[in-house]
């Protein structure tokens, strides 16, 4: 697709206070324009503040080390192709203490080596959740050993919501901002205090 099937929001299209927020997401994603997915979201005004609400929740408020949750949502963007995904958590990745080559490794998958058990099984059960829409059995097991009752809560509500996130940014055509350039974005901040 060349261009996006929504374009992002005006003020007068997104509202005062949608307005507000986007520009509050423009230091915390360190773009020098509100990110587009907010923008684009935005003129859906009443679903895009509850949307946010949630989504911080997960994070940058959850309980999954940052880490784990980076490397999932990257796992996310690879499976379903989604660059503007990829971008914005490649950047914030790198504040989270993952490296170019965990970059690279991500995109091959749970079996690429380099993985700790744990992190292999994370990424195991995103490709799980992606294709079945369930883990197996083997691979909750594996999880059981390595994450807390309320981290594989998270863990399968992370997936979940980076999935539709992943789905909405493809299906609406949002195309990728300029994601870091030099900036040092507040979320990065956020991420390295609670990290």
């Amino acid at each position: 697709m060349s261009g996006p099937r929504i374009a992002p929001g005006s003020r007068e299209q997104i509202g005062a206070v949608n307005a507000a927020i986007t520009s509050i997401m423009r230091g915390l994603a360190a773009t020098p324009e509100p990110p587009r997915l907010f923008t684009t979201l935005a003129r859906h005004r009443r679903l895009f503040r509850r949307w946010l609400a949630f989504a911080g929740a997960l994070m940058p408020g959850g309980v999954l080390p940052r880490r784990d949750t980076e490397l999932v949502i990257l796992r996310v963007a690879a499976n379903c192709d989604c660059e503007y995904e990829r971008g914005h958590h490649e950047h914030i990745g790198r504040r989270a203490g993952l490296t170019a080559a965990d970059f690279a490794r991500v995109v091959q998958g749970p079996e690429a080596s380099g993985w700790s058990e744990r992190e292999a099984a994370v990424l195991r059960a995103v490709d799980e959740l992606h294709a079945d829409r369930t883990i197996s059995d083997a691979v909750w097991t594996s999880l059981r050993g390595q994450l807390s009752e309320i981290e594989l809560i998270e863990l399968c509500m992370l997936v979940g919501h980076y999935e539709m996130v992943a789905m909405t940014i493809n299906a609406l055509g949002v195309q990728p901002d300029e994601v870091g350039a030099g900036r040092t974005s507040l979320l990065g901040r956020i991420v390295d205090r609670s990290g």
